[in-house]
C-alpha cells in the first residue's frame, strides 16, 4: 500500500527529511495512513508493519505525535523509522491471546542465558538486514516488556526493545528509551553499527554489543541500576566464537540511579552496589580486540570492568579520560575460567590494556581497583597512569578477607572476593604491570596497606602518592619478581612490606 502526502503532512515531517539518512531513503510513509491510531490503546503493530513494507528498500516510516501501542514490529532492509517529537512507541502488555512474536528456536546451545539466545520476542526486531535507521526525537517505551522470561513461562511476552541479528550498516540515534526489558538494545553479529545521542533509563541492560564489529557509541546517557549500562560481549549465541572488535565508546554518561529518576531529573540513590557501568564481558567466548573507551562519566555505579572468563582473548583496550563519582570499584580486570562454551577450549588471555587520566572520588572503600588472573594464567601488560583515586576509607585489616578466594570458575564481579586487603590496588596473578603517577587517598583513616601484590612477575610503580598511616606499610609484596619502586629495584621478593 502506498499513499501520497498532502502539503500539511509534508511540512510536518520536514525535519525528519532534513536529518541524514542512508542513500535512497527518500520515500516517506506515515503510519497513520496505514491505519495506525496512535491513541495508546489500539494495537498498531499491523499498521506499522504495512508502512515498513511500503518503505522497504529505501523509505522512511514516519510516526507523527501520538502513542503507538504495539507488539512485535518487523524491520526491513533500507528502512528508516522516524519517531517525531511527541511520538511514543509503546510496548503494550500482552493479553491471554495476543502479544509478541514467540521466541524462535534460537542458538540451540546452553552457553548463554535466554535473552541472548532469542531475538524475535522483541518490540522491534530484524535479522539479516542492511541499511537500517531508527531515530528520534521521539520515545520508545518498553513498559509492557518483561526483564527475563522464557518460552514456557511467557510465550506471548517480549523482553527486548530493539533486537538485531546478522545485520550491517545500522544507525540508532536521537531517541529516548525507557523500561527496555532485559535489553534495551541488543545487536548480535551486527557490523558497521552507530549509536548516537541516546538517552536510556531502564531496568536491566541498556546497550549490549554482542559479537559485533566496527561499532561507534557516542553521546549516549544510560541509567541502569540493576544491570550494565554499556556492555560489550562475545557470546556463543551465533553458535560460533566471534570477536567483538573495532569499537569506540566515547562522550557518554553511565549511572545507577533509581529507575526513572534519570529521566525525571531527581537522580535518587540507594546503597552501594548499583551496576550501571561500562563492561567488557561476562560472555566472552570470542574475545575482544581494539576497543577505545574515552571521555566517560560514571555516576554512582560499578566503574570500568574488563573481563574474559570463557576462553576469549581480550587485548588492545584503551580507556582514558574517565571521571567516576561514587564508584563501587574504579577498575576491575578479571581473567577467569568459567568456560561456559564448547569443551576443550583453553583459558583465554587478558593483555595489552592501557588506562589513563582518571578521577574517581567518594569510592566504596571495600573494593580497590583489582587486577586478577588465575594461577598459571596471569593478566599481562597493563599500564595505568595519571589516576586520582579518592575513597571513603575507614576500614582495617580485620574488615577484609586476608586471603581472598581464587574463585576461578565463578561469575566475575568486583565484589566476588569480599572486602579486599588493600585500599588502592589489589593485584594477583599478573605480569608486566606498570602504575605511574597514581594518587590514592582516603577521607577517613584506613589501616590496610595501599598496594598488595601477589604472584606478580614484573611490576613498576613510579611517581605514586599514597595516603599514609604511621606503622602501616604502603606496599605489601608476596611472591613478586622484578619489582621497581621509583628507582629502587628488587629482583625477587618472597614477602616484603614497604
Amino acid at each position: 500500500m502506498t499513499t501520497s502526502l498532502n502539503r500539511r503532512q509534508v511540512i510536518g515531517i520536514g525535519a525528519a527529511l532534513a536529518l541524514p539518512v542512508p542513500k535512497g531513503h527518500t520515500r516517506v510513509q506515515d503510519v497513520r495512513s496505514f491505519g495506525a491510531k496512535g491513541d495508546g490503546v489500539t494495537i498498531d503493530s499491523a499498521a506499522i508493519d504495512r508502512a515498513i513494507q511500503a518503505a522497504a528498500g529505501g523509505g522512511t516510516v514516519y510516526f507523527p505525535p501520538g502513542t503507538y501501542a504495539s507488539y512485535s514490529i518487523h524491520l526491513q532492509s533500507g528502512v528508516t523509522l522516524h519517531l517525531s517529537k511527541g511520538a511514543r512507541l509503546l510496548a503494550a502488555k500482552p493479553t491471554a491471546t495476543e502479544g509478541y512474536d514467540p521466541a524462535e528456536p534460537g542458538a540451540g546451545n546452553p552457553y548463554q542465558d535466554y535473552g541472548h539466545s532469542h531475538w524475535h520476542n522483541s518490540l522491534i526486531w530484524g535479522e539479516n538486514l542492511t541499511d537500517v535507521v531508527i531515530r528520534g526525537p521521539g520515545v520508545i517505551d518498553g513498559s509492557g516488556l518483561v526483564t527475563g522470561g522464557s518460552r514456557e513461562s511467557a510465550p506471548l511476552q517480549g523482553n527486548k526493545a530493539i533486537s538485531l541479528k546478522w545485520c550491517r550498516r545500522v544507525t540508532i540515534r536521537d531517541l529516548t528509551m525507557v523500561n527496555g526489558g532485559h535489553f534495551a538494545i541488543l545487536p548480535t553479529g551486527v557490523d558497521d553499527f552507530v549509536l548516537d545521542n541516546l538517552t536510556i533509563d531502564t531496568n536491566r541492560d541498556g546497550i549490549d554489543i554482542d559479537c559485533c564489529r566496527n561499532v561507534r557509541i557516542t553521546r549516549c546517557v544510560v541509567n541502569s541500576p540493576a544491570d550494565d549500562a554499556i556492555v560489550l560481549k562475545s557470546s556463543y549465541a551465533l553458535n560460533q566464537a566471534r570477536l567483538t572488535e573495532n569499537v569506540v565508546v566515547a562522550n557518554c554518561r553511565v549511572s545507577g540511579y533509581d529507575l526513572g529518576t534519570l529521566i525525571d531529573g531527581t537522580k535518587k540513590i540507594g546503597p552501594y552496589g548499583r551496576t550501571g557501568r561500562v563492561k567488557l564481558g561476562t560472555e566472552s567466548n570470542g574475545g575482544f580486540r581494539n576497543v577505545l573507551i574515552q571521555d566517560i562519566a560514571f555516576e554512582y555505579c560499578r566503574g570500568l570492568a574488563l573481563e574474559t572468563v570463557d576462553g576469549g582473548v581480550l587485548s588492545g583496550v584503551t580507556a582514558r579520560r574517565l571521571t567516576m563519582h561514587q564508584p563501587q570499584m574504579p577498575f576491575f580486570l578479571r581473567l577467569g575460567a568459567r568456560m561456559r562454551g564448547p569443551a576443550g577450549v583453553p583459558v583465554g588471555r587478558l593483555r595489552d590494556v592501557s588506562i589513563s587520566d582518571v578521577v574517581a572520588y567518594d569510592a566504596d572503600p571495600r573494593y580497590p581497583s583489582t587486577i586478577a588472573g588465575i594461577l598459571g594464567h596471569p593478566v599481562e601488560n597493563v599500564r595505568i597512569s595519571r589516576v586520582r583515586h579518592e575513597l571513603l576509607g575507614g576500614l582495617t585489616p580485620a574488615d577484609a578477607v586476608a586471603d581472598p578466594p581464587e574463585l576461578e570458575t565463578a561469575y566475575p564481579e568486583p565484589s566476588m572476593f569480599g572486602t579486599l586487603p588493600a585500599f588502592g590496588f589489589f593485584v594477583r596473578h599478573a605480569e608486566d604491570i606498570e602504575i605511574d603517577d597514581v594518587q590514592v587517598a582516603f577521607d577517613h583513616q584506613d589501616t590496610r596497606p595501599a598496594i598488595v601484590l601477589r604472584d606478580v612477575r614484573g611490576a613498576r610503580f613510579e611517581r605514586d602518592r599514597i595516603s599514609k598511616v604511621t606503622g602501616v606499610p604502603s606496599y605489601v609484596l608476596d611472591d613478586v619478581d622484578d619489582f621497581t619502586l621509583g628507582r629502587t629495584h628488587y629482583d625477587h621478593v618472597t614477602h616484603l612490606e614497604l
